[in-house]
Formats: structure tokens, sequence, C-alpha cells
């Protein structure tokens, strides 16, 4: 069995906060997997199902993020699972908007959710940091982790979050690499498409060079003597207002 625990803070006024992205993205995996509902257990609402062959428990704290351990360790402890058994998502500063990191194990980063995690569940559990940028100063970092995220930050954070659940189940068995490239793939900008070349002006300022001649080109073309004509009624004009040249 696994615990997935998205972090965040219980309420409606904190719903769309950047704070509760890892509530957010708990959401997108229980919809896209068809989940049970959440129920209150472990002071906080639980959901069961499946990712792949494992059994999956994902909880959202209601303890508030400054005491989320509370809740995570009460779950821990009733199924008897381990760090090791353990998946934490929840928002990271130091990250661009949009950016994910996994590993196991770290530092907490000033990030109380997880001081409050490392108290009760030691530090060898594995997060799933949700990069949403940095304010620039550490005054505006509690208003800003509190504040709704922009609505452009829509056309990142849907996709990302969308691409997290659908690819869950790599994370859950371990495939890490795996999992993080399946997210770059999807979440990834498409490669710009090159411009059409424009129309080439002539060296003189005249009609465009026909599409795929070169300048140079044109220019070997036209330096080329033209052929005049040895017989005919065009020959002997030429020879009577010239002359023959040949004596």
């Amino acid at each position: 069995m696994l615990l997935i625990a998205g972090l965040g803070n219980p309420g409606p006024q904190y719903a769309r906060n950047r704070h509760n992205v890892g509530f957010m993205a708990a959401d997108a995996i229980a919809r896209r997997h068809s989940f049970s509902g959440f129920s209150k257990k472990f002071r906080g609402e639980i959901a069961e199902g499946t990712l792949g062959d494992q059994k999956v428990l994902l909880l959202k704290p209601m303890t508030f993020m400054n005491l989320s351990g509370d809740s995570v360790g009460d779950a821990l402890r009733f199924y008897k699972l381990s760090p090791a058994d353990l998946i934490v998502i929840h928002d990271e500063l130091d990250l661009a908007p949009g950016k994910l990191k996994l590993k196991t194990g770290g530092g907490n980063g000033g990030h109380n959710g997880l001081k409050s995690l490392d108290a009760h569940c030691g530090k060898d559990y594995k997060r799933l940091r949700i990069g949403i940028g940095h304010p620039g100063h550490k005054d505006r970092v509690s208003p800003y982790v509190l504040g709704d995220f922009a609505k452009a930050d829509a056309e990142w954070l849907e996709p990302l979050l969308d691409a997290i659940a659908a690819h869950a189940e790599l994370m859950a068995k371990g495939d890490d690499a795996g999992f993080m490239n399946k997210i770059a793939l999807a979440t990834g900008a498409a490669e710009p498409k090159p411009a059409k070349p424009e129309k080439a002006a002539a060296a003189d300022g005249g009609k465009p060079a026909p599409a795929g001649k070169s300048h140079i080109r044109q220019a070997r073309n036209s330096a080329q003597p033209k052929i005049l004509p040895t017989s005919g009624p065009m020959a002997d004009m030429l020879k009577r207002l010239f002359g023959d040249k040949k004596s």
C-alpha cells in the first residue's frame, strides 16, 4: 500500500491558494483514476483507489499546513506504513512556476508542512515539489503563498495537474525518471514552426527572384552570351547592318 499526501489548508477561502497546489494534485489524481469519494479520517480527508497494481490512499490533511504531520503520521501508524511508503505533494518556492522535482529525502526549505512531516514521519519519504516561484523577498512569502494563483497561471497549472494525474502510476511504482519524462513531454512547449522565407528582391530593386533560384544563379544565367542566328532572315538582316565579320 502507498500513501500519497497532498498538502494544503482546509476551507474554500484557501482552495485556489498557491500553498494548496498539493490538494489540487490529489484531487486531480482522484478524478483521473476514479478513486472513492473523500471521507473524513485521520484528521483529514482520505480516498482509496489503485494506480496500476498498487493500492493507494490519497490523503488531504485538514489540520492546516503547519500541522500536516499530525494527520499523515496518524495514517502511517494505522496502516503500519514506513516513510518509504509515503509520497508528499507540495508547493515549492525555490522552483520556477510549473517546474517539478521528485526526490526522496532532503531538507524542508523552510516549508512548515514539511517541518511538521519531518517531526512525525522522519525525512526519508518521497516529495513531489511543484514550483510556484518566489515573490522576491522573504517578507512577501506569506501573502504570496496564501494568495490565489493568477488567471494567467492556468495556462501552465491545469496542464501540469492533468499530466501529474495521467502519469501518477509511474510515480507510484517507483519509476521516477519515467514519470518526469512523461511530464516533460506532456507540458513542454511545442517547437516553433520555421518561418516561411520571404521572396528575395532582385539586386537592382526589380521583381523578386523566382522561387527556387538564387541571385547568384540568376546572375550567372544573365551573364551568359546570347547566341546570334547564323542563317535565315534575321541573319541576313544582321549581315546588312554590321557587315560580314568573318572577313
